[in-house]
């Protein structure tokens, strides 16, 4: 399984053997072992490397001082052999819960001296809470067992080394934080988040050979992570970036560690603090060795997603070089205070990155100055709001804010960003053109009608330095309006016409095909059938060859980048050159959202980015391979069949296998057509005939059992002379009797039957009885009929059922063979069907879309204002006249005529 599937599965395995525990609580356990699992194999890694046998691993003991302190100096830790995770999996029952607090215990020890700050006291969090996995010794151990042999599925080995690890480790705590409510914005700032303020600082960092990088509320290290990410993919060499990290909460801070660790970052690049960053600030200078140490902390990016209006405390702040500046956020509310400190450790030519409550930006008094001193000191770059519900454990509107020490322009690029997202579970959730489409607007710093403005200095001081998005970027869906001369007289206004205007523009032709004017101000349609007028027109025709002629290379392009050298695609940089190369096809086609399409690429680029990785890591040879299907039954999980490791069986049988797949689509499709049948049968019996036993609980379809014993019945009563004199000879014993007997009724039609020397068998005799009383026909109207006709429909549906079951398991047969001897050029056949063809396929709906939306918006104008006034008014007027008519054939008592007088005086308007 791929690592998506492999993470899915870990989660729900794992959650499923949560119990009671907090999901807050939990995700330390889990994280923890997968953690200490990530250390063990690197130390068996390390010492493989240097050629240490299997043997020798296992005779590693603490007492063996040169060969720990060996370890020591390269690894940073050193874990006995009997204290390893694989040491763990092979005790098998042997494991206990105290080996784990042995080994935790053990590891603290022998952590060297150089990393200390990176280990010392990171698996704190996990020792204190063992506890909490039972009651008692005996379910503590069950449950850390059942979590280990779990956490075990993760593959550690050579071909597995892009990064699987870290994907299962982000995703469980994505997972976990969407588990914890409120308290998921203690650790965990949302991937897609922390992806858009990634990609804008690596954007502006650009080509920078060596960087520092700084979150100073660094949760599970995510930003980090994703920052470092985003700025390897724009440098030659990862390790030349310095990751620092400040966290006040204990269990959190040691979950930024191990994620940084996890990630291959080498512990010489890791700086970070367990501190209160608003009281105590990053420290200048080791305690230990002040003078040799003094190193201020001045970095080339900051990036954080403080908790949002905490409490603080300004005492004594006044003079603190972060604030002193630009003045002290108010008690109650830390966010500038948060603002500042970044701000404050960024170099002259660095930026920052801050998630903020949208309040910050109009909230007066202190922040009010705060913020006019941003202003006036030119740092605020660009204020990007958010859609609301994007956070775990809040709903509240948030904004990304940009910063810098200095910069070229003293303007502020404002975007509204709110309404671009999904919606996923309770959350909202930015997309991947949602991001993009950010990111570009603030690398081309560009105003974009209702979604972005360029704001002068000026203009925000006549604002009185208030920077809420809507008072300089209106967003808000244009209210729809009516005309009144045409809702009373009919035609359509030009000017709803002309509001098409960019359609017009592309088909200049059209708009006059469409329509013809009926006075200076409004038009009327002057075509039947809109779809066919539109579709048919030759600017519409020429607009969707222009789309194809633009992607006509696209499919070679892809084939050459992707499956040409598939070892040597760069998967970190392929889905920007891919996207680049559309976006310069849609250069010159209109009307197309590039970032629509660029939606589609990337959504297409999960599925092949994940094969690639497959492939560059386990070889060639893994796409022709094939995996057990395993599926959880009965809380055991077992084997249902075959998966395609790369290749999916679907894929084969749809095309190396179409003829076999399509013998059983049409054995399905016979199904079907009983199932259709059947219910017309039950359909025709009345409410009155329905027998309940023969029926479902909602009766509209038939119990197969009891049918076949109610048509067993009605068959026994059928009879006929031939049946009768079968019946006699069915009494008859003496072989005598019965030849004399089949000579003396040729009524029977003994020729039917299989005989022995003029002897018929019970069963031959019973079996042809059978085929009598079915062969007999009741009136179509009957109920027999009905019920008899269901029963032989039933007898031919399980048939095909059972022919359909063994054809699929034959075909599931056939399509692993046929996967494990693809050659070469059948492998670049699929691969060009799974990766290309889907992606060509969505891009060239593009075109049919602009159309149909065009199609959409006139049929509404003309719906919109088809129905007059006078319509309706004269459809009303006839109704009551009819209504009056209607009066006058009515008849009551005195009582009754008096009243519908009254009415019909009321509808005829007297």
């Amino acid at each position: 399984m791929n690592k998506q599937e492999l993470a899915n599965k870990i989660w729900k395995t794992a959650n499923d053997m949560r119990s009671t525990i907090e999901a807050n609580e939990y995700k330390d356990f889990i994280l923890g072992f997968i953690f200490y699992k990530y250390l063990s194999h690197q130390e068996v890694k390390f010492l493989k490397d240097n050629d240490f046998a299997d043997e020798d691993i296992k005779e590693l003991t603490e007492e063996d001082t040169e060969t720990v302190e060996f370890i020591q100096k390269n690894i940073g830790y050193f874990i006995d052999y009997n204290n390893l995770f694989s040491t763990w999996i092979e005790m098998k029952k042997d494991f206990d819960i105290s080996n784990v607090r042995d080994a935790l215990n053990a590891f603290d020890r022998l952590i060297f001296k150089s990393h200390k700050k990176v280990f010392d006291n990171i698996f704190k969090t996990l020792q204190e809470g063992l506890s909490k996995l039972g009651k008692d010794s005996k379910s503590q151990t069950s449950t850390a067992s059942s979590l280990i042999q779990t956490i075990n599925e993760i593959p550690m080995d050579e071909k597995q080394d892009y990064d699987v690890l870290g994907f299962i480790y982000e995703y469980l705590i994505e997972k976990f934080a969407s588990n914890a409510g409120k308290k998921a914005g203690e650790f965990y700032t949302p991937h897609e988040v922390s992806l858009l303020m990634s990609e804008i600082i690596a954007d502006y960092l650009g080509d920078r050979e060596g960087i520092k990088i700084y979150d100073p509320t660094s949760g599970s290290g995510s930003l980090l992570i994703n920052i470092g990410h985003s700025v390897a993919k724009r440098m030659n060499n990862s390790d030349n970036i310095k990751y620092y990290a400040q966290e006040l909460k204990e269990n959190t801070y040691n979950l930024t560690r191990m994620n940084l660790v996890m990630r291959g970052i080498k512990p010489d690049n890791i700086v970070t603090r367990n501190a209160d960053t608003l009281e105590e600030d990053w420290p200048y200078f080791d305690d230990s060795n002040p003078d040799a140490t003094y190193d201020p902390l001045y970095v080339d990016a900051v990036v954080s997603n403080p908790p949002y209006s905490q409490n603080w405390n300004p005492t004594d702040k006044a003079n603190d070089a972060r604030y002193n500046r630009y003045g002290l956020a108010p008690k109650g509310k830390a966010d500038y205070a948060f603002l500042l400190h970044d701000l404050f450790h960024v170099k002259p030519d660095g930026i920052m990155s801050i998630v903020l409550p949208h309040g910050v930006l109009f909230r007066g008094g202190e922040e009010g100055e705060i913020r006019k001193n941003l202003i006036e000191y030119n740092n605020i770059d660009t204020i990007i709001g958010l859609p609301a519900n994007i956070f775990y454990g809040t709903g509240i509107p948030t904004i990304v804010m940009v910063l810098k020490q200095k910069k070229d322009n003293d303007d502020v690029l404002i975007i509204d960003a709110s309404k671009g997202f999904m919606k996923e579970g309770k959350n909202n959730k930015l997309r991947a053109c949602d991001i993009k489409k950010i990111v570009d607007t603030v690398r081309e710093r560009k105003s974009i009608h209702k979604y972005s403005k360029v704001v002068s200095r000026e203009e925000i001081r006549n604002n009185d330095y208030n920077l809420n998005i809507p008072r300089y970027v209106d967003s808000s869906e244009e209210a729809e309006h009516w005309d009144i001369y045409a809702s009373m007289y009919g035609g359509i206004p030009k000017e709803e016409v002309n509001a098409l205007k960019e359609y017009w523009d592309v088909f200049p032709n059209l708009k006059e095909a469409l329509f013809k004017e009926t006075n200076s101000k409004y038009v009327e349609l002057k075509v039947e059938d809109i779809k066919e007028s539109v579709k048919q027109n030759s600017d519409v025709k020429e607009f969707e060859e222009q789309f194809k002629n633009a992607f006509d290379s696209f499919g070679g392009f892809l084939k050459q980048n992707l499956i040409a050298d598939i070892d040597n695609v760069q998967i970190t940089k392929e889905e920007e050159i891919i996207t680049e190369d559309v976006f310069n096809r849609l250069v010159n086609v209109p009307l197309i959202d590039k970032y629509k399409a660029y939606q589609l690429i990337d959504e297409e680029w999960h599925e092949v980015s994940t094969d690639l990785e497959m492939i560059q890591t386990e070889g060639v040879s893994c796409i022709t391979k094939v995996d057990p299907n395993m599926v959880v039954k009965n809380k055991k999980e077992v084997q249902e069949g075959w998966v395609g490791h790369i290749i999916p069986f679907d894929l084969v049988q749809n095309t190396l296998l179409k003829k076999d797949k399509d013998a059983i689509t049409h054995t399905n499709n016979l199904i079907s057509e009983y199932d259709s049948q059947l219910s017309d049968l039950v359909e025709g019996i009345s409410e009155d005939d329905k027998e309940e036993e023969l029926f479902n609980e909602a009766g509209d379809a038939f119990v197969p059992k009891e049918l076949d014993k109610k048509v067993k019945e009605i068959q026994e009563q059928i009879t006929s002379p031939e049946i009768e004199a079968l019946q006699h000879y069915l009494e008859l014993s003496k072989k005598a009797d019965k030849e004399s007997f089949v000579y003396n009724n040729p009524q029977v039609d003994w020729n039917k039957m299989d005989g022995n020397n003029g002897s018929y068998s019970k069963s031959v005799v019973n079996n042809y009885i059978k085929a009598l009383r079915e062969e007999h026909s009741f009136d179509e109207d009957s109920y027999e009929y009905i019920l008899c006709k269901a029963s032989s429909i039933l007898e031919k549906q399980k048939s095909l059922k059972s022919q359909v079951k063994k054809d699929a398991e034959a075909l599931e047969k056939k399509t692993k063979k046929t996967i494990e001897a693809l050659t070469d050029e059948q492998v670049n056949y699929l691969l060009n069907k799974k990766w290309i063809e889907s992606l060509i396929g969505n891009l060239f709906k593009l075109p049919v879309e602009i159309v149909d939306e065009l199609i959409k918006s006139v049929e509404a104008l003309k719906k919109k204002y088809e129905t007059t006034y006078f319509d309706i008014e004269k459809e009303i007027k006839e109704t009551e006249a009819s209504l009056c008519s209607m009066i006058d054939d009515l008849v009551g008592d005195e009582y009754d005529m008096k009243g519908l007088s009254e009415l019909k005086s009321l509808l005829s308007g007297e």
